[in-house]
């Protein structure tokens, strides 16, 4: 029966994974259709090769997640199962409406929800919560939009004498080809690991693995799903972030990729599961002020919205599931 029980939990999470990649896709390959750079055949296959590889290179914020923010040694199927299915549900809907919301969120706050109402609050390290999830929700859009801006400053400079925009702009789409393999590189490094923490916790919980350390079938596995996922593409969310936020042309698009990926790849490296939606979103708005494009704030406030309720609604979502799920036990 426990074999049976992390199978369960790992094809589930597998197929989080999966929903995180078409999901999450629109991040890497938006601005890059919205320029014309790429087709969005050309993008989405970039983008699921860079997502496999970038989700090969580190476990580092696999580690912050399974040790830092929750007592691994509290987590069973049960509230492993509770975590995912608030996340899926939560990505789903989101999916469906075209809101750019963070899958990263979604299964951290699945995953605190689960096991806050299952162990209660001393099972949360909520310093960690607050310093690692919290504080890099808040600043990574800031961050990416001063970051994308000053990106945009250094091109409009570099190129202030040209006289050829075509040819600066063709210029521009070669490199943004460069930039979205980076971004989806930037983005498998970060976001697969989310995935890669809750399979490992699974397996450490059930005494399969004596210490939490991502086996690397583990890591393998979620790399093809995430890939795979990516390959099935995102329209919805495709299509608002490429053409509701802002007007995008070949620098403001090369910009925001450039600096997203630059953000997300630095908080991989340091161990924060940072949301590559928030990035991504923050540096295109950056991207269409420098470049004065009209920025669509009715649809930044939506965003905003989503990304604020996806932490409070996937607990809550968590602690139903949960309930749920005793009650069949």
């Amino acid at each position: 029966m426990t074999i049976f029980i992390v199978f369960l939990i790992i094809a589930i999470a597998l197929a989080f994974e999966y929903i995180n990649g078409f999901h999450d896709t629109a991040n890497a390959v938006a601005t890059s259709i919205a320029t014309k750079s790429l087709t969005p055949l050309q993008a989405i296959v970039i983008a699921a090769i860079c997502n496999i590889v970038g989700a090969l290179i580190s476990t580092n914020v696999a580690i912050t997640i399974g040790k830092g923010l929750i007592n691994a040694a509290l987590v069973t199927g049960i509230v492993v199962l509770a975590a995912l299915l608030a996340a899926i549900f939560w990505n789903l809907i989101t999916w469906y409406l075209g809101i750019p919301s963070s899958s990263s969120h979604a299964l951290i706050g699945g995953l605190i929800g689960s096991v806050w109402f299952h162990n209660g609050s001393g099972a949360v390290n909520f310093a960690n919560l607050i310093n690692k999830v919290i504080f890099p929700m808040i600043l990574s859009p800031i961050i990416a939009f001063f970051l994308s801006f000053l990106i945009m400053a250094i091109i409009g400079f570099s190129f202030r004498n040209n006289k050829t925009p075509r040819k600066t702009n063709s210029f521009i789409r070669e490199l943004q080809v460069v930039s979205t393999a980076f971004l989806s590189f930037s983005h498998g490094s970060n976001d697969a690991q989310k995935t890669m923490a809750i399979i490992t916790l699974t397996l450490f919980g059930y005494g399969f693995i004596d210490k939490v350390a991502v086996p690397v079938w583990v890591i393998i596995a979620c790399a093809v799903c995430m890939g795979l996922g990516t390959l099935s593409g995102g329209m919805r969310i495709i299509k608002t972030l490429s053409s509701r936020v802002a007007e995008l042309k070949p620098a403001n698009g090369f910009s925001a990729e450039l600096s997203s990926a630059t953000l997300i790849f630095g908080a991989s490296l340091v161990g924060l599961p940072l949301s590559t939606t928030q990035a991504v979103s923050g540096s295109i708005m950056g991207a269409g002020c420098a470049g004065k494009s009209a920025i669509n704030w009715g649809v930044v406030k939506n965003m905003a919205i989503a990304w604020g309720l996806t932490i409070p609604v996937c607990i809550i979502l968590a602690a139903f599931f949960l309930e749920i799920l005793m009650f069949f036990r």
